[in-house]
């Protein structure tokens, strides 16, 4: 695959200037609805962001410009949080080393794998293509792929708001496993994207299916890696707040995002592509890993 260096360095660059671009909005948003609860305030400004995104993906006909939101506004949101609780406490430090980790793999993970702005998701390119002729794409990329994705990423950081502003609650056992639980997460997807990375860059492997190391296991490793960064951030909420159960609604969207959206388009992308995937998907689960199956 040949790399167009100059294009990749001139899509970064609109990239930063997009998402600055966007932080200003969040910031103004912020500032002009601030007489209203903190959660309602953050939402008010993570859309006005995700709507700057949205325009700029316009300008530049390109949608994959939301890509890294995904992985850029949660950090943004949580270091806001913590300055708006004021103080810092090790509850609060560990959360933010846990969510740095996940947020700066992700974003790498995605810098590594984009081209540029001549580089879109195959999954927004088949959007575009089969939408009905009388729906402007402007409308399918506002919609669901940039608001859908920036709410579904809201409501998964609702454990977080009592995780970091209720500190009446010392470090515990619950805390200690929301650590390991979220670096786990962490590490799951990191080997699973290096892996399938290592495995698509040699030729040899065209058209056949990566069935080594994690992804012998389950299908979708990295998906499972991210679904339970999500737990991890529930339950430094279970850690410092109880009566916040009610928050596991966030991890509970994000397993209903990749086991019924995800999960089933990669899996038909796959077998569009691989001749062996029915045979992989007989044999591995779609996410937790369960014994392999021999045979199929």
């Amino acid at each position: 695959m040949v790399i167009d260096r100059a294009g990749r360095r001139a899509g970064f660059a609109v990239v930063v200037l997009a998402y600055g671009l966007a932080g200003l909005a969040a910031w103004g948003a912020a500032v002009a609805v601030g007489g209203a609860p903190p959660l309602v305030v953050t939402l008010v400004a993570d859309l006005a962001a995700t709507v700057v995104v949205f325009l700029a993906s316009v300008v530049v006909a390109n949608a994959s410009l939301y890509d890294p939101y995904w992985s850029v506004a949660p950090p943004v949101i949580v270091v806001a949080w913590v300055v708006w609780q004021g103080g810092l406490t090790g509850r609060q430090v560990a959360l933010l080393v846990v969510v740095f980790a996940w947020a700066v793999r992700l974003t790498a993970n995605w810098a590594v794998s984009w081209r540029g702005l001549a580089h879109e998701d195959w999954r927004y390119v088949r959007l575009r293509d089969q939408r009905p002729s009388w729906l402007p794409f402007w409308v399918v990329s506002l919609t669901g792929i940039q608001l859908m994705p920036t709410l579904v990423v809201f409501a998964g950081l609702l454990p977080v708001w009592p995780a970091v502003t209720v500190t009446g609650r010392p470090w515990g056992l619950l805390d200690a496993a929301a650590v390991l639980v979220g670096l786990g997460a962490v590490v799951i997807e990191g080997v699973a994207d290096r892996q399938m990375r290592r495995f698509t860059r040699d030729p040899a492997n065209h058209g056949r299916v990566n069935d080594r190391g994690l992804w012998r296991c389950s299908r979708h490793p990295n998906y499972l890696g991210e679904i339970t960064f999500w737990w991890a951030m529930w339950l430094f909420a279970l850690a410092a707040a109880p009566n916040w159960w009610w928050t596991v609604a966030g991890p509970a969207v994000m397993v209903l995002l990749f086991v019924f959206v995800s999960v089933p388009l990669m899996d038909r992308r796959s077998l569009e592509r691989r001749p062996g995937y029915a045979g992989y998907m007989r044999r591995v689960p779609p996410l937790l890993p369960f014994p392999v199956r021999p045979g199929a």
